[in-house]
């Protein structure tokens, strides 16, 4: 006999009801699922983003493109040999010349900026669009992916000596180097191009450290790059003094020269003030009759020369011979480093025509001939 009660039915009926109801629940929520987004949600959603989208492209596209960099100016932006794409598009940046970094670099990777920006100074405008940035600093010395060497000029080097030291750190060849700087036209008024003597660059080669890039195919780049240090150092200034006083730049460098030649640079405006008072002063002050009598003038017109002064060198025909030729010689005798200069834009006044090394590797200084030769004749001169 079967033990199926009445009240299992119930319960057994109670429970397919409420797995029913579950499974009409579950068959609910996929249809609406199915259904999707409201439709006026998703087209909100759509004009939205698009907005946003566009906003933002139109915004990158006027960067890009050069578009509302407002009120148009230019600026100078150097370049060195420790920069890289990413350190470029900060200098644009704060140059105000772009407005997203990340793009200018992105867009740089696709132009291959690498292979066209090169050290230098450059000038660039806000009117320049991305491509335009990179051209304008291209350098036809080399890219960012060239290899550099850092050299350092002395103060006191001639031009000779200068291209002898970068022919040595593999800058380029010193046949190459002299060509240029016989050849080479240059961007600065105070350079004669109409000359093919190296001399033509005595004086502007500033002494500093610099990075060059190696074996360049334009060494004339390197020549400039040094002339333009000068350039920046100058103080416009002193120079429009100098000049109301007679003295151009020309005469102010060489000068300069004949200072950075002549001392340690522990007394340069004293050396400075011997040369105007010898320039300036009565012709018959002292003997000296504007004859400066420099030697290391002399010996700029005897390369290779060692030993003591002569009395034969004193005689040698040149206009770098300055016990024969009053006033200044032709050209700088060599480049000369900011404190000669500034002590040719400014020398000490003193009364000062002579001086001569003393054993105490000093310089000592004498107003008359007389007192100079009781120096020349005691024991403390270096000569004795």
């Amino acid at each position: 006999m079967s033990d199926f009660k009445r009240g299992d039915t119930a319960s057994w009926d109670t429970e397919q009801v409420r797995r029913s109801q579950q499974h009409r629940s579950q068959l609910a929520a996929r249809r609406r699922r199915r259904r999707g987004i409201n439709p006026l949600v998703y087209i909100l959603f759509v004009v939205v983003t698009s907005a946003i989208l566009a906003s933002v492209g139109w915004l990158l596209m006027s960067d890009l493109c050069a578009f509302n960099r407002g009120t148009p100016k230019t600026v100078t932006v150097e370049i060195t040999a420790e920069d890289t794409v990413s350190t470029v598009a900060d200098k644009l940046y704060d140059a105000g010349l772009i407005k997203y970094k990340w793009f200018f670099k992105t867009f740089a990777g696709v132009a291959h900026a690498k292979d066209k920006i090169g050290m230098g100074s450059y000038e660039l405008n806000t009117d320049m669009d991305y491509n335009a940035l990179i051209t304008g600093m291209r350098s036809s010395a080399g890219n960012m992916n060239a290899e550099t060497v850092r050299v350092t000029i002395p103060e006191g080097y001639t031009v000779a000596e200068t291209i002898k030291l970068l022919a040595k750190n593999n800058v380029s060849t010193e046949e190459a180097l002299l060509e240029a700087a016989q050849t080479y036209q240059f961007d600065f008024n105070f350079i004669n191009n109409d000359s093919t003597d190296i001399s033509r660059l005595e004086g502007y080669l500033f002494p500093d450290t610099y990075e060059f890039y190696t074996n360049m195919k334009k060494p004339g780049a390197a020549l400039a790059k040094m002339i333009s240090n000068f350039n920046n150092k100058l103080d416009d200034d002193q120079l429009a003094a100098a000049q109301a006083k007679g003295y151009d730049l020309k005469k102010i460098v060489t000068i300069a020269s004949l200072i950075e030649k002549e001392t340690d640079g522990t007394d340069q405006g004293k050396i400075a003030s011997v040369i105007y008072n010898r320039l300036e002063g009565p012709g018959d002050k002292g003997g000296t009759y504007g004859l400066l009598q420099i030697d290391a003038a002399l010996l700029y017109a005897l390369p290779g020369h060692t030993g003591a002064i002569t009395n034969e060198d004193k005689a040698v025909d040149s206009p770098y011979n300055l016990y024969k030729n009053a006033g200044l010689p032709p050209t700088p005798i060599a480049n000369p480093g900011l404190k000669a200069i500034q002590a040719a834009l400014e020398p000490e006044t003193t009364d000062y025509y002579y001086y001569a090394l003393g054993k105490d590797k000093l310089h000592h200084y004498s107003t008359t001939l007389q007192e100079h030769n009781n120096f020349l004749n005691s024991g403390d001169y270096i000569g004795n």
